[in-house]
């Protein structure tokens, strides 16, 4: 019976939903306006996007991608100096984007400016520096750097490492205004002047710290990408600081090993402020061009992916909000013609119709489910929620407690994965980093990473042996791995060599539904803490009404709080509820 009513409602949707769509249709023709007029507006004119020097290839990157997904719209890339942005600027109907230099040569304050990136300036050394162990262990801190640098850049490594070592740390610098300000910032101090091995350039920087083991040197992190393959240059090690001057590099302080670790430690503060700096977009007056507003969207949006790319750090999350929402207040049509406003207005008309009818269509169709409800009071009233219950635990399968399984074919070979618990946890994955064929792995080391827009989780082996295939279907549809985490979203097929030993670690499904109960229930208290709860918007994101927890609970979350669920969900040593199962 309840099978039929709902047939009965879907019938009677569609019937209202054609009839509203017929009678639009009949007031555009009444009105003069049919839909072939609505779909060919006028031609586009070109954006005039004037770009500092150091961002040309940037703007470039974005003019190009954004002309490729937008035909439609031609993007003019105009390279400028500071003297004359600021004049160009006020001329009306162009964008600028200039770096933090740039902006504040430009000396005028009534330009409206927006963040839409940073630049980071950093330290590098030769990955061959006979002291690299010792720098690995302990950094060095911004108050020894500030004593070496008053030295006139001739002091020794025994001076930044504390100890007694006589050689000398050649310091490279490059005559850059945009570096000297930052570390003028960093230093605490604009009259710190050093007498180090001057180079033309970053690139100039990095070939000469490549050939110089004693070398240290200051540059922007574009300098130190190697743009093909995603990874810092050969030869260079990014120098650690330890922030907080304790004489040890602390768990929080550990991003230098990578390119990817160190630009999602700056993404998250974990790296000094004033090492940094904005890059701005820039207009004599908020934007209120329909098609400028859209370009600028998608820059701080889509487009944040080809700053990476391009050697700059992107936004946070919330950043990236904040702006878009600013441009969403901007007008859309004031310097329309008149053809193009009665257009505008037509659509505006008809979207409200549109609105209105499906309000009325909607109403209708509650007062009908309501007199089923009457009707049928064995109707129950689902309020899908995520718990242990909606999860999918698969018998046959060993979990590990960092949410990985393994699963023994008959061939002896394991295939290993990701559960269904963090798939809904995260949301959507975007990304995801794997080892390679022929590597081999212990059971609890790092074997792979998942990345939902920049912000990431390291898992760890659940079992020990050498990879013999990884999942090459993941590298272009990461998706599958959430929507069907135990078949087709399987990672690797391993080659076990302690496979007997180390199942008596796993859990089989019984046991590991046990332990998702009391992981739920810390997942809650862990996200009452960490957001506080009181916070509307939060509240809103990660629970719904009696304080279940809704799907996809991190995704919208900032990447702070992913480090904090990687150290108390997924690091092994603070794994305590899956040992209390055996």
């Amino acid at each position: 019976m309840h099978i039929t009513n709902e047939i009965k409602i879907d019938a009677m949707k569609r019937t209202i939903i054609l009839l509203i769509s017929l009678l639009l249709l009949n007031y555009c023709n009444l009105s003069g306006i049919t839909p072939e007029g609505l779909s060919n507006p006028a031609t586009v004119d070109s954006i005039r996007v004037l770009t500092s020097p150091d961002l040309l290839n940037l703007t470039n990157k974005w003019a190009s991608e954004y002309n490729r997904l937008n035909p439609a719209t031609a993007i003019k890339v105009i390279n400028i100096t500071d003297s004359e942005m600021a004049d160009k600027l006020t001329g009306g109907g162009r964008l600028g984007f200039v770096s933090d230099e740039y902006f504040y040569g430009a000396k005028n304050e009534s330009l409206w400016k927006a963040v839409v990136g940073r630049d980071v300036i950093i330290p590098v050394i030769n990955s061959k520096n006979p002291f690299l162990e010792e720098i690995s262990q302990h950094g060095i801190s911004q108050e020894i750097l500030i004593q070496f640098l008053k030295t006139q850049g001739s002091g020794n490594w025994g001076m930044l490492l504390g100890n007694t070592e006589n050689s000398i740390a050649n310091y490279y610098q490059i005559n850059d205004e945009s570096i000297a300000k930052g570390m003028a910032g960093f230093l605490k101090s604009d009259k710190i002047k050093t007498d180090g091995i001057n180079v033309e350039s970053g690139e100039a920087m990095i070939a000469a710290i490549q050939k110089d083991p004693l070398a240290i040197g200051f540059c922007k992190m574009v300098n130190v990408l190697d743009f093909k393959n995603q990874t810092i240059a050969e030869n260079i090690k990014l120098l650690p600081i330890d922030k907080n001057g304790n004489g040890l590099l602390d768990y929080n302080e550990k991003i230098y090993d990578d390119f990817n670790a160190f630009s999602r430690g700056v993404w998250i503060g974990k790296y000094p402020k004033t090492l940094f700096s904005n890059i701005y977009s820039v207009a004599s007056k908020q934007p209120d061009n329909e098609k400028e507003t859209a370009f600028l969207k998608w820059v701080i949006t889509d487009g944040q992916q080809y700053l990476y790319s391009s050697g700059y750090s992107d936004l946070l999350v919330s950043e990236r909000q904040t702006t878009a929402d600013r441009l969403f207040t901007a007008k859309i049509y004031p310097g329309a013609v008149a053809g193009e406003r009665y257009l505008l207005k037509a659509f505006i008309l008809i979207a409200g119709l549109l609105i209105l009818a499906f309000f009325i269509a909607d109403s209708i169709f509650k007062i009908v489910k309501r007199k089923i409800a009457a009707d049928n009071l064995t109707v129950p009233v689902l309020h899908p929620v995520l718990d242990e219950n909606s999860l999918l635990v698969p018998k046959g399968i060993y979990f590990d407690k960092t949410h990985t399984w393994a699963f023994m074919d008959q061939n002896g070979v394991v295939k290993v994965g990701i559960d269904d618990f963090l798939q809904h946890i995260t949301g959507p994955l975007t990304r995801i980093k794997m080892k390679n064929k022929g590597d081999k792995v212990k059971k609890g080391e790092q074997i792979l990473s998942i990345v939902q827009n920049g912000k990431q989780l390291n898992l760890y082996a659940p079992v020990s042996g050498i990879i013999k295939e990884n999942n090459k279907e993941l590298s272009t549809n990461t998706s599958i791995i959430n929507s069907s985490p135990y078949s087709d979203g399987w990672v690797y097929m391993i080659e076990p060599t302690n496979w007997i030993r180390e199942i008596q670690l796993l859990a089989m499904a019984d046991k590991y539904k046990e332990g998702l109960k009391k992981e739920f229930s810390r997942l809650k208290d862990f996200l009452a803490l960490s957001l506080k709860s009181d916070n509307e918007l939060y509240s809103q994101i990660i629970l719904q009404d009696g304080g279940e927890l809704i799907d996809n609970t991190l995704s919208d979350l900032g990447p702070e709080v992913w480090e904090e669920f990687q150290t108390k969900f997924i690091d092994p040593s603070r794994q305590v509820w899956f040992y209390e199962l055996f």
